[in-house]
């Protein structure tokens, strides 16, 4: 049966329910976590940050990782940057607060790194300010309106640029993470919810649009394995 992708889908995913908690939620975060890593997803991010870094010589760069999981990005990041000698403040915010208890648990050994559950919609709160804001699997669970919305107020904070990794709307993908489903013994809502994700996922065209309505010039985005878009926003 064919897999239309012509359009981004706005079928709902189970974790987008910020209320959700328990280990069904635990154990998909880990399993997203685990097949990222697998598929080189963290290295899509780390080379976004890295592409930043080439024009940006501050002694301490704060990094906000938005829609953070279980904190395994921020992990990576501290691990890159005690190796390379570099000082990145690291910070991750969850809407769920179970999901930013679960971040807090697995990261006991750096207490370098902070968590905070917060809503980055939520206009009634001081907007977050950082030098590089990251978006890995997250954008695709908002609206084009949203995205548009919320990356054109957030970079008014965000002082070097804005890195976003995310999924591919592919047919291929889908078929792809359906075996990947079965390999790595994921529960019904991760299986569920990540086929949505790749169909709420981008294509060049989507993500050339975000651009040109954000009205940027200094923007970078390429395909990466597997089935990944990185999209680099400079802000300054």
């Amino acid at each position: 049966m064919p897999i239309d992708t012509t359009k981004r889908s706005t079928a709902p995913e189970i974790m987008d329910d910020f209320a959700m908690e328990g280990d069904i939620l635990t154990d998909a975060l880990d399993k997203i976590a685990a097949i990222n890593k697998l598929l080189g997803g963290n290295k899509v991010t780390l080379e976004g940050i890295r592409m930043l870094m080439k024009n940006n010589q501050t002694a301490k760069l704060r990094i906000t990782d938005v829609g953070c999981g279980n904190g395994a990005m921020l992990r990576m990041l501290s691990d890159y940057a005690k190796k390379h000698k570099l000082n990145f403040e690291l910070k991750g915010i969850d809407a769920n607060k179970c999901t930013i208890d679960h971040a807090i648990s697995c990261s006991q050994a750096y207490p370098e790194i902070r968590y905070q559950c917060s809503d980055i919609f939520d206009e009634s709160k001081e907007p977050e300010t950082c030098d590089v804001m990251l978006f890995t699997l997250t954008l695709h669970h908002f609206s084009d309106s949203e995205i548009i919305k919320l990356l054109n107020n957030l970079r008014k904070g965000v002082f070097v640029g804005i890195v976003v990794n995310d999924l591919q709307r592919s047919s291929i993908a889908y078929r792809l993470f359906t075996a990947l489903s079965y390999v790595f013994r994921l529960n019904d809502m991760s299986r569920e919810d990540g086929l949505v994700s790749i169909l709420r996922g981008f294509k060049r065209e989507d993500l050339n649009g975000y651009t040109k309505a954000l009205n940027t010039t200094s923007s970078y985005i390429g395909w990466r394995w597997a089935f990944r878009y990185l999209w680099v926003i400079k802000t300054i």
